[in-house]
Order: structure tokens, then C-alpha cells, then sequence
């Protein structure tokens, strides 16, 4: 059985990427879009931060601070 690859999709990464070079070259896209791509991209960078991070989220269910 094979495992599930960790990480982000390289694929998924590129696409964002050439995205947001795309929107952000172009002129003629408004700003409400431009928005948009930024934020996934964004959000991307906070998923890859979670899954390099191996302690992420150990701290929950510990007991402490109770």
C-alpha cells in the first residue's frame, strides 16, 4: 500500500504561483481579484508553515492550563 505523499501538491503550488505573477502583471484585472489570489496565496504559505512545523498543534489536549 503506498502512503499518502506529505506536503504541499508541487502542482498546486506552481498553479497559485503563475497566478499570482499573472493577476498582478496584468493591468486590467481590478483589485477585488488581485485580492483574491493574494489571499490564497497567502494561505498556501500558512499551510506550508503547518506541515514543516512538526510540533504544530502537539500542545492541544495536554492538560495544561486547566
Amino acid at each position: 500500500m503506498s502512503r499518502k505523499q506529505q506536503g504541499i501538491n508541487p502542482d498546486l503550488e506552481k498553479a497559485i504561483s503563475d497566478m499570482l505573477k499573472q493577476v498582478m502583471s496584468t493591468p486590467e484585472v481590478d483589485t477585488e481579484l488581485k485580492l483574491k489570489v493574494i489571499d490564497r496565496a497567502i494561505n498556501l504559505e500558512k499551510i506550508k508553515q503547518k506541515v514543516q512545523d512538526d510540533s504544530y498543534g502537539t500542545g492541544f489536549f495536554t492538560g495544561e492550563g486547566e
